[in-house]
């Protein structure tokens, strides 16, 4: 009874080695494409006949091979769609980002540009002109503000002269009245003194 008990568990121990064994041989088998050709080769025979060699391979192993091609086809278009729609998509996005990217350099470069320059009479101007013209006109007032002053001082000398002229001139001309008065007194009176002498003849 022992032995029976040793040898039914001996038994059992062997089926089960021999079942894990075969489970890690399948689980450990190439499912790739190439591996199952290289499996399907493996498996196949090959006999003579009329003296040409032919190869014999099942026909289930075949369509099996044949139906993982065509699933691996599928797959792979369906990839490859994948890929594109996603491809296209990004395409369309890299645009409108290059469009938004354009619009905000754009916008940027506007900004830039108000900011280096200057309203001047509702035309927008550098700075560096607008600093041009705003010192041509400081300029021009200061060339005008020192011509005038010239004028005005020319023309006080010329008033003050005119005044020294005329204060001249009156002085002369009092000078001369006066004379003038004295002369004709004076020849008043002499014909006055030869109408007394006549008289008195």
């Amino acid at each position: 009874m022992k032995c029976l008990r040793i040898l039914l568990t001996l038994t059992l121990l062997t089926v089960f080695c021999n079942v894990n064994a075969q489970q890690e041989t399948q689980s450990a088998k190439d499912e790739t494409l190439v591996g199952q050709f290289q499996e399907l080769e493996r498996k196949s025979g090959n006999y003579r006949a009329n003296g040409i060699r032919y190869e014999v391979v099942k026909v289930g192993d075949l369509y099996r091979i044949k139906g993982n091609i065509f699933d691996s086809i599928n797959t792979a278009n369906a990839t490859i769609k994948d890929l594109s729609s996603t491809i296209t998509s990004n395409k369309a996005e890299i645009e409108d980002l290059n469009s938004k990217l354009q619009e905000t350099t754009t916008n940027l470069k506007n900004v830039t540009e108000e900011k280096d320059s200057m309203s001047f009479f509702g035309a927008l101007v550098s700075k560096g002109t607008y600093k041009l013209i705003l010192w041509g006109i400081i300029l021009g007032l200061m060339l005008f503000l020192l011509f005038f002053i010239y004028k005005y001082r020319n023309s006080n000398f010329l008033t003050h002269q005119a005044k020294t002229a005329l204060a001249d001139l009156e002085k002369e001309y009092e000078q001369h009245r006066r004379r003038s008065l004295e002369r004709e007194q004076k020849i008043s009176r002499q014909l006055q003194d030869e109408l007394n002498r006549q008289k008195n003849k």
